[in-house]
C-alpha cells in the first residue's frame, strides 16, 4: 500500500486479491463446506411406533435429548429424556442396557434437572426418562372418564415406550439388560412395574418410594389422593422448580384406585397395588431401597417415606430376600446437598451410589 491525500490507499494487486477471497468464500458456502463453528452433533433419528407419534424434531444434544410424543394411551403429548453414554456414537456395533428412570409427582422429564450428575455420567448404560405424568401414578386409571382424559400410563410405558425403545436405539433387549427406578411416586411406579412385570427387569430402585399404599400406611394413601384432588402438594420435592399445589384437573380421590377406605375391603385395589406386601413378587430381582427421615418432621414427606420404606424392608426381610438399603436420617454425610428431606440433593446422592451398583450388575448379569 501507499500514501496518499487521502490516507492509505489499497494497491489495485490488493483489491484483486481481496475480491479473490470473498468470492472463494461465497462459493464455498454455497458448496456447504464446513466452517470452523459446525453445528454439534444432533439427537439419534428415532422412527414413531409402537403407538407413539413423535410431535416435532428432539431437543437437546446427542447424548442428553428430549422427545415429544402422543399416544392414544394418555390424552396430550408427552415428552420422553432420554441420556445416551458418551462413547454410544463411536462404536455403532456396541449395544448397551437401560434404566428406566421414573420421575415424581409434579415433575416433567423436559427439565434437565431430571438429568442427575450420576446418571449423565454413565459410561455403560442408556437411561431412558419417560412422563409419568403430574400424577400418573404408573397406574392405568380405574376411571378414563375423568376431565383429565385417557390416563392409561402402565399401559404407556411397557407395551409403548420399551419397544420403541429398543427398536431405535441399540439396547440389550432383554430382562437382565433393563432395571427400573424412580424417586418418589416414581418410586412406587419402579416397584410396581418390577412385580407386576417380572420377566421384564432384572434390577429394582425406590429412592424415597411410596412404597406401602396397604391399610398399614394411611398418609401415603392420603397424599395419593391429595394429588388427585389437588388438596396440597405432599409429593412435591423442595427441589422442584415446577413444584405447584396443582397437579391438573381436579379429580375424585378414586379415580386410580377406587375407595381408599378400609371398609367392607373397598379398598381391595389399593391393597392389589401396594408394593411392600408384594415383595415376594421380586424373587430373583435386585432390589435397592433408598430413604430419609425428614429430620423427624411430620410435615416433611420424607418423614412418612421412610416408614413406607421400612415397611417395605421389614417384608423383605421375612421373605429373607437380599437387597441393599439406605437410610441416610438427617442427610449429614450423604452428599454436600443433602439434608435428609424429600428433595433433588439427597435423590442426587442416591444416584452417585445407586448408578455404579447398577452398571455393575448389567456388567456381571
Amino acid at each position: 500500500m501507499k500514501a496518499g491525500r487521502g490516507g492509505v490507499r489499497p494497491r489495485p494487486g490488493f483489491l484483486r486479491l481481496k475480491a479473490a477471497v470473498a468470492a472463494v468464500g461465497a462459493a464455498l458456502l454455497l458448496l456447504g463446506a464446513p466452517s470452523a463453528h459446525a453445528d454439534a452433533p444432533a439427537p439419534p433419528t428415532m422412527a414413531d411406533g409402537f403407538g407413539l407419534t413423535q410431535a416435532g424434531a428432539a431437543t437437546g444434544t446427542a447424548t442428553n435429548f428430549v422427545i415429544t410424543v402422543k399416544t392414544a394411551q394418555v390424552a396430550g403429548e408427552h415428552h420422553i429424556r432420554i441420556l445416551l453414554p458418551a462413547g454410544y456414537a463411536a462404536d455403532p456395533a456396541k449395544r448397551y442396557p437401560v434404566f428406566y428412570f421414573l420421575h415424581g409427582a409434579s415433575d416433567d422429564p423436559a427439565n434437565p434437572y431430571l438429568a442427575y450428575p450420576a446418571l449423565t455420567a454413565a459410561t455403560s448404560m442408556i437411561t431412558v426418562i419417560p412422563d409419568g405424568g403430574l400424577r400418573g401414578w404408573y397406574t392405568d386409571w380405574l376411571d378414563q372418564s375423568t376431565v383429565a382424559g385417557a390416563q392409561n400410563w402402565e399401559n404407556f410405558h411397557i407395551n409403548q415406550v420399551i419397544p420403541f425403545i429398543d427398536a431405535n436405539l441399540r439396547t440389550l433387549a432383554t430382562r437382565q439388560g433393563r432395571a427400573v427406578g424412580g424417586i418418589s411416586m416414581g418410586g412406587f411406579g419402579a416397584l410396581s412395574y418390577a412385580q407386576r412385570h417380572p420377566g421384564l427387569f432384572s434390577q429394582v430402585a425406590s429412592f424415597s418410594g411410596a412404597d406401602d399404599l396397604s391399610v398399614d400406611h394411611m398418609v401415603m394413601r392420603g397424599a395419593v389422593v391429595a394429588t388427585l384432588t389437588n388438596a396440597g402438594a405432599p409429593l412435591c420435592g423442595s427441589s422442584s422448580p415446577t413444584c405447584s399445589l396443582t397437579f391438573g384437573p381436579t379429580v375424585s380421590g378414586e379415580a386410580i384406585f377406587g375407595s381408599p377406605y378400609p371398609v367392607f375391603n373397598a379398598d381391595w385395589r389399593w391393597n392389589e397395588a401396594d408394593p411392600s406386601t408384594h415383595m415376594a413378587a421380586l424373587a430373583g430381582t435386585g432390589i435397592a431401597i433408598y430413604t430419609g427421615n425428614g429430620n423427624g418432621d411430620p410435615a416433611n414427606m420424607e418423614f412418612w417415606a421412610q416408614s413406607a420404606a421400612q415397611h417395605a424392608k421389614d417384608h423383605l426381610d421375612a421373605l429373607a430376600h437380599p437387597y441393599h438399603y439406605v437410610d441416610y436420617g438427617n442427610g449429614t454425610g450423604w452428599g454436600s446437598h443433602c439434608n435428609g428431606g424429600h428433595e433433588g440433593g439427597c435423590w442426587a446422592q442416591d444416584l452417585v451410589d445407586y448408578v455404579p451398583r447398577l452398571e455393575a450388575a448389567f456388567a456381571s448379569a
